[in-house]
């Protein structure tokens, strides 16, 4: 599933396309929202907040899109794009330079940008935000002191913190060299373990970065050689992986 650092890619690359500028055409192509024209809408920008977008017009409404595991937004110059007619694309936003096609999205709906909070109030912070490291993270904080629950779920249950998903789960854990299992109440510094995965995932927004250990499950670690293993958080249907290094994130 996408993280914190695609989504906000993402708003950028619609952003640079379709922000400031009117739709020349708009189709959603999703049952609840198919009687819903935005042609003539001005697009205010793209915002994204964990892993959810928000594209807002300057109607008062907001297109709210989420990718879940295979989605995305792709965009291309010019007043048409290729593959406008797969039926796989859920949503056709074209101003006059540029076409942005949802593709295979898990979530579509049109709402009030007042009322966006139907959607996204239910998160915790985004991580990526601004505000995060002064306002936001007490709260973060106040939610990890008495949690029972594996860290690396705590990392993933986006109510807690928004933007966290399995890959920088797994980096932020081998950065600080936690063993991904220990209680989120055990962690002698939550703090620093969360506002390290925000560096991470903030350097992997203007380009992506290698992984250090997601995903190289049987290679050798960086750090003392021993392969990389492959455990699992979360039960189904929810389950996630979440790779380690057996030896330098050993439970203490």
């Amino acid at each position: 599933m996408p993280e914190g650092d695609v989504l906000r890619r993402t708003a950028a690359t619609l952003d640079a396309a379709l922000a400031g500028r009117a739709l020349v055409r708009a189709e959603l192509r999703w049952p609840d929202a198919a009687g819903i024209d935005l042609t003539g809408r001005t697009v205010l920008g793209t915002r994204a907040y964990g892993k959810h977008l928000l594209t807002r017009f300057d109607d008062g409404r907001t297109l709210h899109t989420h990718l879940r595991m295979d989605g995305s937004w792709r965009t291309y110059r010019g007043r048409r794009a290729p593959g406008e007619a797969d039926p796989f694309v859920r949503a056709l936003l074209a101003g006059p330079e540029a076409v942005a096609l949802g593709i295979r999205l898990g979530m579509l709906d049109v709402l009030r940008t007042v009322d966006e909070h139907t959607v996204i109030g239910h998160l915790g912070p985004d991580v990526l935000d601004d505000d995060f490291p002064v306002e936001r993270l007490p709260e973060v904080l106040a939610r990890w002191a008495q949690d029972p629950r594996p860290t690396a779920e705590v990392l993933l249950d986006q109510t807690v913190q928004a933007g966290f998903g399995t890959i920088w789960t797994a980096e932020a854990l081998f950065a600080r060299r936690l063993w991904p299992w220990t209680p989120a109440r055990d962690v002698p510094d939550p703090a620093t373990l969360v506002m390290t995965g925000r560096e991470l995932m903030s350097r992997s927004i203007p380009r992506p970065r290698p992984s250090r250990v997601h995903g190289r499950e049987g290679l050798p670690c960086e750090r003392c050689g021993s392969p990389v293993a492959c455990g699992t958080a979360r039960k189904p249907p929810m389950e996630r992986p979440v790779f380690y290094c057996p030896v330098c994130q050993t439970a203490r």
